[in-house]
């Protein structure tokens, strides 16, 4: 008793020995329940892409690479046609909007009028021809400090046309988008299936349309807060369902740019009465 005693007055000062001489005098502790904790709003899940996956053919340097302007569009009329009109119907009137990877046009409805659109791209020149943006600043995304200068919660939309396929930290942009759009806001993120090849990332560059909106869908998803997002792939009406409809909405596709675009929101999705 007296030896047993001195064993429990050690092992009272050493955890290690504390659970033996438990084990044979009490009944054993029930094992401690993990806490399951909400990720907060905004934060990053989970990583979409693994390291060759966000590898490009070219290294250079983005910034020379875009240092030419390039004063042109990079996909066809149909597909900016639907472009737009998908931004009149998803972007409201006032609001304050913010085009990311921008260059000298933001296919913004000509008629509606915004609070303030902001840009951002790689090239100052493409972005000072740009007449609908009020501000714009130069920030390379795959190299800097993904900030944007901008408040939480200040914009009602944020817009990237054709360049997902060149972000090789979209988890982080997609995070900062969450940051700066206000509850209900929505990110529109616009492709075809044209690219700068050898700078577009391994995980983009011989996808199909349909496992690069899925790709899009994932980097939703890989941040806490957004809404279910949507893939459009007709803005002008429902298509046509029958075996005719199909067809020529196949041959439409395949003649031009076939349109892409993956829709969500912050926190939840307005409704939209007319």
């Amino acid at each position: 008793r007296v030896l047993r005693a001195s064993l429990e007055m050690f092992a009272s000062t050493t955890p290690a020995l504390a659970a033996p001489l438990r084990a044979r005098g009490q009944a054993p502790r029930a094992p401690r329940r993990a806490l399951t904790v909400a990720a907060a709003s905004g934060s990053i899940r989970r990583e979409v892409l693994d390291r060759s996956g966000r590898s490009k053919l070219n290294t250079v340097d983005d910034r020379n690479f875009y240092a030419m302007p390039r004063l042109c569009t990079h996909v066809d009329d149909a597909f900016l046609g639907q472009l737009t009109e998908l931004y009149r119907q998803k972007i409201p009137p006032g609001g304050r909007v913010f085009d990311i990877c921008s260059s000298w046009v933001s296919h913004l409805p000509a008629d509606v009028r915004y609070e303030e659109v902001v840009g951002h791209g790689m090239n100052a020149e493409e972005l000072q021809k740009n007449p609908r943006l009020d501000k714009f600043f130069v920030k390379n995304l795959n190299t800097e400090e993904i900030r944007f200068a901008a408040a939480d919660q200040s914009f009602d939309a944020v817009l990237c046309c054709v360049s997902v396929q060149y972000l090789q930290r979209p988890e982080e942009v997609f995070a900062e988008v969450f940051r700066v759009l206000k509850p209900g806001g929505c990110f529109i993120v616009s492709f075809s299936n044209r690219m700068f090849y050898e700078k577009a990332l391994a995980a983009w560059r011989d996808g199909t349309g349909y496992s690069r909106a899925q790709l899009v869908k994932e980097y939703f998803g890989a941040v806490e807060g957004f809404t279910k997002p949507e893939v459009i792939t007709q803005v002008n009406g429902a298509p046509d369902a029958s075996l005719l409809g199909k067809l020529q909405n196949f041959l439409k596709r395949t003649q031009g740019d076939p349109f892409y675009a993956v829709v969500a929101h912050r926190n939840f999705k307005p409704i939209v009465s007319d």
